[in-house]
């Protein structure tokens, strides 16, 4: 059974290890978070302070953007855009990785306390019932703090999550606890 992981776009990009796991894996993309890879990449800000760094990940972003643009996965994308909180169909990358797309849609419920990309990611998993992965630790603490219902795994415990983390249907049994 593969591991469902809601996760920015720019993450798949900027942690390779992400691409290798040891069991099969779907990322859950908002669809926001893929618009960002397109300001990501010709924004004047960097990505990573080390110049290399930078110049590898856009690089990669670049690649993931031409993954997006494929026309066969296109018109899954499309197709999910067309209803707020439509699933695209997989998109596979290879044997162990494939992406979902949603058309997730902001709502004021956490509007406030987080910024639009968060509240996104946050809803997504919690209207799917899919794990959180993020980098970010004030968006962690965040979560935390405003006991939003949602498991997330920092990105340094990716494969435990992957390996021991909990399945879909333990997330839903447990998460109103």
């Amino acid at each position: 059974m593969r591991r469902r992981f809601v996760i920015e776009a720019v993450m798949v990009a900027t942690y390779g290890q992400l691409l290798v796991p040891s069991r099969p894996v779907d990322f859950v993309l908002p669809y926001s978070t893929i618009m960002e890879l397109y300001d990501m990449k010709d924004g004047p800000e960097p990505v990573m302070d080390d110049p290399e760094d930078d110049k590898h990940v856009k690089g990669k972003i670049q690649e993931l953007i031409g993954f997006f643009e494929d026309p066969f996965n296109r018109k899954k994308i499309e197709r999910a855009l067309q209803m707020p909180w439509r699933e695209s169909s997989p998109l596979l990358l290879n044997d162990t990785v494939q992406f979902t797309v949603v058309h997730a849609v902001d709502n004021a419920q956490y509007g406030e306390y987080f910024d639009p990309i968060e509240t996104e990611l946050l809803l997504t998993s919690m209207k799917l019932g899919v794990p959180l992965l993020s980098d970010q630790f004030e968006f962690q603490d965040k979560l935390l703090e405003a006991e939003v219902p949602v498991q997330v795994y920092d990105i340094e415990d990716y494969e435990f999550a992957v390996e021991q983390g909990i399945e879909a249907s333990d997330f839903e049994s447990t998460r109103d606890l």
